[in-house]
């Protein structure tokens, strides 16, 4: 599991070193749509194929990354092995999203292996995230 800490405008790190993969979302900021599509393109092209999205307004993470992997293919159809799943985790403690995430997140067409932990948060708090990942 790797673990990456951004807010609202900063930079987004290489993260297509890691495709294909899952990633948990733990949105606690708010932030722009635009912003939010931007950062929902990023981890399609960067190869994400499972997304799971807890915290604030999750719900809107869910179609923002369909929207982005629709776009991805000119909203034809997506290739089975693109396809990436969504799901967002709104009445759910974190550690279930985690358990799900190591137990269940896993693609009909794909193997994943590399999981991501992306925290859109103004304050870095890794070592409390990878340890919850780590006991779900």
């Amino acid at each position: 599991m790797k673990y990456i800490q951004i807010q609202q405008g900063s930079e987004l790190p290489e993260i297509a070193s890691m495709a294909p993969f899952r990633v948990v979302v733990v949105i606690e900021e708010v932030v722009s749509a635009e912003w939010q599509s931007i950062v929902s393109e990023w981890l399609v092209k960067s190869g994400c194929l499972y997304m799971m999205a807890w915290g604030n307004k999750c719900s809107s993470w869910d179609d923002s990354v369909d929207y982005a992997n629709l776009s991805e293919f000119k909203y034809q159809e997506i290739p089975a092995n693109k396809l990436v799943i969504t799901t967002w985790h709104e009445n759910e403690p974190l550690k279930e999203v985690f358990w799900f995430s190591k137990n269940n997140a896993n693609h009909s067409e794909v193997k994943i292996k590399n999981t991501l932990v992306l925290h859109i948060s103004n304050s870095n708090n890794e070592r409390k995230l990878s340890n919850e990942y780590k006991s779900a």
